[in-house]
């Protein structure tokens, strides 16, 4: 039964983050993005977890609009940084600028800073994604993914975003940002939250349609 009429807003401004969900989850659904909704205000971030902050945007965004929302919260959690950045990923610097690069850059060599002298081995990290379906009046679906590796020295690479150059993958010798918009699919955390969520959604959408 096609879903075609049914809409489902993804809660990001982020185009890079609206491609990704809109590629991996398909379905036969309108999918839109905040940047249709000129009016809404920004809902704040300040949950302690990944978890809490995708849950709060989900419901938040799905009772401002009236359409099933995704939401996401990700982030990078730095070992020998305590968990850091974490839940403040995006806004590690301080950094504000429309350019996002700039702010991204900022927020690396922040992280790099820190690192300074930091041997190899202890340089470990984890991107996470948990991501949250949910309609006006409740959570429908929950899904976390993550992603091992190690904080490069320095950064390399041209694609992705975020802290994607200085994210080092060692199975594949490459930061994130050096990878194809497929192959960071096929192992970033946000690609293994949706691949978790793909199949539920599914589900709902089988029931809503029917």
């Amino acid at each position: 039964m096609s879903c075609k009429d049914k809409k489902i807003l993804v809660a990001t401004t982020n185009p890079g983050k609206i491609a990704e969900l809109r590629a991996m989850l398909g379905g036969d659904v309108q999918w839109v993005g905040l940047g249709e909704f000129k009016d809404i205000g920004e809902i704040e971030e300040d949950g302690a977890t990944f978890a809490e902050n995708a849950r709060k945007k989900a419901v938040g965004y799905a009772q401002a609009t009236g359409l099933w929302t995704i939401a996401d919260d990700s982030g990078l959690v730095v070992g020998a940084l305590g968990g850091a950045p974490g839940v403040k990923s995006a806004r590690f610097s301080g950094a504000k600028d429309k350019v996002r690069r700039l702010v991204d850059h900022k927020n690396m060599a922040k992280v790099l800073k820190l690192l300074q002298g930091v041997p190899k081995e202890k340089r470990t990290a984890r991107f996470v994604c948990c991501l949250c379906l949910a309609s006006p009046d409740k959570v429908l679906i929950e899904t976390q993914g993550t992603l091992e590796g190690l904080i490069n020295e320095r950064e390399v690479g041209e694609n992705g975003f975020g802290y994607d150059p200085i994210f080092f993958v060692s199975h594949l010798n490459k930061t994130v940002a050096q990878l194809t918009r497929e192959e960071k699919n096929a192992i970033s955390h946000r690609g293994n939250a949706i691949r978790r969520l793909k199949p539920l959604l599914d589900k709902f959408l089988q029931k809503t349609c029917g």
